[in-house]
């Protein structure tokens, strides 16, 4: 999948108004996983990506930051400077995108550094409800 497909199917999934906000949403949503996954496992998922969507990956290190799927939304959120709910739906398009444009082994390596209570954001899709694992 190369940039504009990326950015075009998040814009469509997500029923984002521009590709520019199809883009701040996957700097946002890239970059806050990139800060949590660690030993090389941005670098192997960048790999699999367009150069232009790769290094947002890289943005934050990939040092393994602890944190759980409440503060990834929160964080990005704050990134994307768009209210919780908006940023919700917004990364779960650009995740639902990703799944697609890599294999399903880096996925399952990326999953695998994860705790539990992000299944959900994998698992749901862009569209629907999202079921929490409580």
């Amino acid at each position: 999948m190369n940039f504009d497909e990326f950015i075009g199917q998040v814009q469509s999934r997500g029923r984002m108004a521009s590709q520019d906000e199809a883009l701040k949403a996957t700097r946002a949503t890239l970059g806050v996983l990139g800060q949590r996954l660690a030993g090389g496992e941005a670098s192997d998922l960048a790999a699999q990506l367009p150069e232009e969507i790769a290094r947002f990956l890289h943005s934050d290190g990939g040092t393994g930051e602890r944190f759980d799927l409440d503060e990834f939304f929160r964080r990005v959120s704050e990134r994307e400077g768009v209210d919780l709910p908006v940023s919700v739906h917004h990364a779960r398009a650009v995740i639902s995108v990703l799944q697609e444009a890599v294999s399903r082994g880096e996925m399952q390596d990326v999953r695998a550094q994860l705790p539990e209570d992000f299944a959900p954001l994998f698992e749901a899709g862009s569209e629907g409800e999202m079921t929490r694992n409580r």
